[in-house]
């Protein structure tokens, strides 16, 4: 990752408690790229090596406690041979929590490649079988595709207060126009007869398509980060953002149709569509939430396309 020009610095009691967990002093030394869900700020620690300090605001009361999860994921993955960075510390003030883990010296991915596809997809192999917390995007997912409700109190303990909120947002998206409408109600017809998940084997990313997630050198995928909402669930979750990400290039077209091959021989091709309209309804949520309209209008095109390809797929 290159060092930016300007450090956006974290508030001093932030940096206090680093220097206190981690037990060197923090020194900034620049913004890093991304960082859109947390700023990133690259930062010299006093007699070790340098590395990547991530402050988030203190948004609900779990937000510590999720973090931890996190590096728990974290620390089981790399013992695995997952490429990501070890986390060096985490804690929390009254208004913020943070998180330290090595720097990683390595570019960002611009846009994904079919190199880097296929990379990524030998990558989500190493999450089979790997659950280890009981933070479950599978049947999140399937909530969102079906638009049901996880019970009488409208959250599922398992559930974080943002997937709440996303749930709840994406309920209304229909409201926003009639093309919106009309891809919801197709996507909620589509999953309307599929149960449940059953139990989530493998541990899942949960933002692994964002290019700015992927570390490269030389055109080798050398480290995937952002793992904050890593948790449980199917793998499958995963490369159907691949798929998604996918659409974007011509040439990845070839790539595509192995990825979704991939995922409906690992889940079926019933719970792929649910994976599908699930992954759609958040894309679609973010550039309704912002009155993006060409935004909305681009994702309502894809997302009626990767419909068709999936139910065109043999």
């Amino acid at each position: 990752m290159n060092q930016g020009t300007h450090p956006d610095e974290p508030p001093a009691n932030v940096l206090d408690d680093v220097a206190r967990t981690v037990g060197a002093e923090a020194t900034l030394l620049g913004r890093l790229p991304g960082g859109i869900n947390g700023g990133a700020v690259r930062v010299q620690l006093a007699g070790r090596a340098d590395a990547v300090l991530k402050v988030a605001p203190r948004a609900h009361p779990r937000h510590l406690d999720e973090t931890l999860r996190a590096r728990r994921v974290v620390e089981h993955m790399r013992g695995r041979g997952y490429p990501t960075p070890v986390w060096l510390g985490v804690g929390a003030t009254a208004t913020h929590v943070w998180q330290v883990m090595d720097f990683v010296d390595a570019a960002p991915a611009s846009e994904l490649t079919p190199s880097l596809v296929g990379q990524l997809m030998e990558i989500v192999e190493l999450q089979a079988g790997q659950a280890s917390e009981p933070y479950d995007h599978w049947s999140y997912a399937w909530r969102v595709a079906t638009g049901q409700e996880p019970g009488a109190a409208g959250q599922d303990p398992n559930e974080t207060p943002e997937q709440s909120r996303l749930r709840r947002s994406i309920a209304g998206l229909s409201e926003y126009s009639p093309e919106v409408s009309v891809l919801v109600e197709r996507l909620r017809l589509a999953c309307a007869d599929v149960p449940a998940p059953p139990a989530a084997p493998d541990m899942v990313h949960a933002d692994l398509a964002t290019p700015g997630n992927v570390l490269v050198r030389d055109g080798v995928v050398v480290a995937v980060v952002d793992i904050g909402n890593a948790g449980s669930g199917t793998r499958a979750i995963d490369l159907t953002a691949l798929v998604w990400y996918s659409f974007r290039d011509p040439l990845l077209d070839g790539v595509r149709r192995e990825l979704w091959a991939k995922i409906i021989d690992l889940v079926g091709r019933q719970k792929a569509t649910v994976l599908a309209a699930s992954h759609i309804l958040h894309m679609l949520e973010i550039p309704v939430r912002d009155g993006r309209l060409d935004a909305v209008r681009e994702v309502v095109e894809r997302g009626h396309r990767a419909l068709d390809e999936l139910n065109a797929h043999r």
